[in-house]
């Protein structure tokens, strides 16, 4: 009984396609929500670091100075902290894998390092409340707001990258707005009348 029920599997197995893919030959066909590997588009990022200080292997180095991004594809883990930590979105999550190799690989891309800035946040302070939000919500920790002391809301000009996360924290009240770069750098403190 036995011999008839393999002789079954048998000819069964024999007629029907693989059960594995002719993989060298093939190409592989990825589920579509599948975590492959990070890729970015560069000419979008404004180097504000976020992805790299959420990065739980450390895989990421952002140098804003030279305008490298680099990732260490082989210490990425495809968690996806970075690609939802991104304020301009310039990150995505491919479905392939990163190819195997026998060297750890580190990818680098860059952008031409412009001349200028292209422009720089200015706070409307008559309608500013000071709650803080834009504070909190900035990658490069650049603005403070003093609430109970001298009621002033200051940015560092020098480290701010622009990326407009301010902006969008003081969406209701508006109070914050891009304006073209004058040159003005360091600290800029405004008082709350």
């Amino acid at each position: 009984m036995a011999l008839m029920e393999f002789t079954k599997t048998a000819l069964k197995n024999l007629f029907s396609k693989p059960a594995t893919s002719n993989y060298p030959f093939e190409e592989r066909k990825y589920p579509e929500n599948s975590r492959g590997h990070i890729e970015i588009n560069i000419d979008d990022c404004i180097m504000c670091g976020l992805c790299s200080r959420k990065c739980m292997s450390g895989a990421i180095t952002v140098d804003r100075t030279n305008k490298t991004w680099s990732i260490e594809r082989m210490g990425c883990v495809q968690c996806g902290a970075c690609v939802n930590a991104c304020p301009k979105k310039c990150l995505s999550m491919a479905t392939g894998y990163t190819q195997p190799a026998t060297e750890k690989t580190v990818d680098s891309y860059s952008q031409p390092i412009p001349e200028t800035k292209p422009g720089k946040i200015v706070n409307d302070m008559s309608k500013c409340i000071l709650c803080g939000l834009c504070a909190r919500k900035c990658p490069q920790e650049c603005i403070t707001v003093d609430r109970t002391g001298e009621k002033t809301w200051s940015i560092d000009r020098d480290k701010c990258v622009q990326c407009g996360a301010c902006i969008e924290a003081c969406v209701r009240f508006k109070a914050l707005s891009t304006a073209d770069d004058d040159g003005e750098k360091g600290v800029v403190t405004l008082h709350k009348e």
